[in-house]
């Protein structure tokens, strides 16, 4: 019999929410003033864009420069992670620091750094003293956090492009299972780079107005920035317990999915497999849902292959942009806060125009609640990633 796996109260920052409860009323109520118009290429996108100011995070004994602190993709690892350092100083006095690790899932953290760095060196003709490649490299925030509480264990980046947040939590969960931690920080951060933006942009997946997953007129994604992160445990540290998970990948293109949702459909069997439990007993499913033609498409078949009938679903990136490698462990919190709380489930926010070839209706459905959730998250090179959320009663 597996272990259990608990999960602790979701830390976290995104357009749509200072915190887990910001985010959920957001989620549930509709709320998307988080966006805000940039310019990329002379012309203006919507960005999910965190709005308060962030403070540095600059540690001891780990460099005073703007590459060791003062990157927006620190700042907003810290920001997430200074919600639970009292949980996190309650864990180093029960295991020790030995047996604590970090999981961090992200898709771009190091070009932010490499571009501030180039830039000087194209001004001034050489690199700036305090610049290191290994700021730029794709373990640096995942060091961070272990150096920031002196933590001793495994530290793992996961970089399944946009699954990347979700596939840290099951990485997580494998090294608890496995012996090689007690307690596992496990989450994603991401931003909008202008490298990252300028890779969407070019595949032509970025909207220029504001996301309509599943719609027949949807034309594309909002890109957003976030971080969110959980504490793993053994021990009920919690009531909510990662019930199950499943991956699989289509080894179909290197951008695209599948085009008949095979590959997410096995993830999400995987995930009701490894949790003894029917499909039926699902309440409420996060979709992966950015908004693109084919996305969607997948999903939609996929969904309809796993569910029998009709049960509520929604996207929650028309209120948080999609963040990236954050995405997974952010959705993951929106679940967590539903099966919680009990105060209503996320609402699908779309102009209600159906198409035939997504056949998969979503349901608003804000006056419900669930006890069991699935969270989708498909990324590129048809890596699916679900987990499976449900509150221990």
């Amino acid at each position: 019999m597996k272990k259990k796996i608990f999960l602790s109260e979701p830390s976290l920052i995104c357009c749509a929410g200072n915190n887990s409860k910001e985010l959920y009323n957001a989620c549930v109520f509709g709320e998307r003033s988080g966006f805000v118009m940039r310019e990329f290429g002379g012309k203006k996108y919507p960005v999910g864009q965190i709005k308060n100011e962030l403070p540095d995070a600059c540690i001891k004994d780990f460099g005073t420069g703007i590459y060791a602190g003062k990157t927006r993709i620190i700042k907003i690892i810290n920001a997430a992670l200074m919600q639970m350092e009292e949980k996190i100083e309650k864990l180093i006095s029960k295991y020790g620091k030995e047996k604590i690790g970090v999981c961090l899932g992200s898709c771009d953290n190091g070009s932010e750094a490499s571009l501030i760095a180039h830039n000087a060196f194209f001004e001034k003709n050489v690199f700036p003293d305090d610049y290191n490649l290994w700021y730029q490299s794709a373990s640096f925030p995942a060091q961070f956090i272990a150096r920031k509480y002196n933590l001793g264990g495994p530290v793992f980046t996961i970089a399944t492009a946009c699954a990347s947040g979700a596939s840290a939590v099951i990485r997580a969960a494998e090294m608890i299972r496995s012996g090689l931690c007690s307690a596992v920080i496990a989450g994603g951060a991401d931003i909008v780079s202008e490298t990252v933006f300028a890779g969407f942009n070019a595949l032509e997946a970025v909207s220029d107005s504001l996301t309509n997953p599943f719609s027949k007129n949807r034309n594309g994604i909002n890109l957003g920035e976030g971080a969110a992160f959980f504490i793993l445990d053994a021990e009920e540290i919690s009531a909510v317990e990662l019930l199950g998970s499943g991956e699989s990948a289509d080894a179909y293109h290197m951008t695209a999915p599948g085009i008949d949702g095979e590959g997410p459909a096995k993830a999400m069997r995987a995930a009701l497999f490894e949790a003894g439990i029917e499909s039926e007993k699902i309440g409420y499913v996060n979709l992966h849902g950015t908004g693109t033609e084919l996305n969607d498409k997948a999903e939609a078949l996929a969904l309809k292959k796993v569910f029998e009938k009709q049960i509520p679903v929604s996207s929650t990136k028309p209120v948080t942009g999609h963040t990236l490698g954050a995405a997974g462990a952010l959705e993951a919190a929106v679940c967590w806060m539903t099966v919680n709380e009990k105060k209503g489930l996320p609402v699908h926010l779309w102009d209600g125009v159906f198409d035939d070839e997504a056949p998969f209706l979503p349901a608003s459905s804000a006056h419900q609640s669930a006890s069991i959730c699935m969270t989708n998250s498909f990324a590129f090179g048809g890596c699916n990633v679900s987990l499976i959320l449900g509150k221990n009663e």
